[in-house]
């Protein structure tokens, strides 16, 4: 179960929203600048909320009340950006062992599932500037996978993609989360996206929450 309660004064306005996670997709909605990926970024530990609480399992990992604020590095959190931020000198295969060994995870045969998964093992020594927009999406999750996150947090994943890829990687995404028992955070301002992959949707408009709808997709 994953625990979001924090508020965090912008400059526009105050983000404050308050959700739970278990297991599922959970898409967080809405324009430009209203707050989503702020959200994320308090999350995972790359800016800190002003007040609040994030806990992970169990496991506190930001509490204002306590002066708790856990590095990045301790999170066990995956995170794929919105540009990939796959590292350029690397290949796709030390891009994925770069995420493990971040986490002292000497499994290579685990890299190499997570290549065959994602059907990206063919590009295995290929530089991200060799590969289309999809294939980094897929590399991109493979190194988020890739420490074997309790949280996997997505930010606008699609938007760089051309609309004939876009809806091949739904169908991809789709059949990840049927496959991996993990709890998702995803963020986007499509209506398209938020219906066809969230199991629930919260909309946010300027830091605060607009509505939360359950989409119930056909199995």
């Amino acid at each position: 179960m994953i625990s979001v309660d924090i508020y965090k004064k912008l400059k526009y306005f105050n983000l404050d929203i308050s959700f739970r996670l278990n297991n599922e997709v959970l898409v967080i909605q809405g324009p430009s600048g209203s707050g989503k990926t702020t959200v994320l970024d308090c999350i995972c530990g790359i800016r800190e909320p002003d007040s609040g609480t994030i806990i992970i399992n169990g496991n506190t990992v930001f509490s204002s009340a306590e002066k708790l604020n856990t590095p990045i590095s301790s999170r066990n959190i995956g995170y794929v950006f919105q540009d990939y931020a796959l590292f350029p000198h690397m290949t796709v295969k030390n891009n994925i062992l770069f995420g493990m060994r971040s986490k002292g995870i000497k499994d290579t045969a685990y890299c190499e599932r997570l290549m065959d998964t994602f059907k990206i093992k063919h590009l295995e020594h290929r530089h991200p500037s060799q590969i289309s927009g999809g294939e980094k999406q897929r590399g991109a999750l493979a190194r988020a996978l890739s420490v074997k996150p309790e949280l996997l947090l997505m930010d606008e994943p699609f938007s760089a993609l051309d609309s004939d890829t876009r809806q091949g990687m739904y169908s991809e995404f789709l059949e990840f989360k049927r496959t991996w028992n993990i709890s998702i955070l995803l963020i986007t301002h499509s209506d398209e996206e938020a219906k066809l992959l969230g199991d629930r949707v919260i909309k946010l408009r300027e830091g605060h929450e607009a509505g939360d709808t359950i989409y119930r997709r056909p199995q």
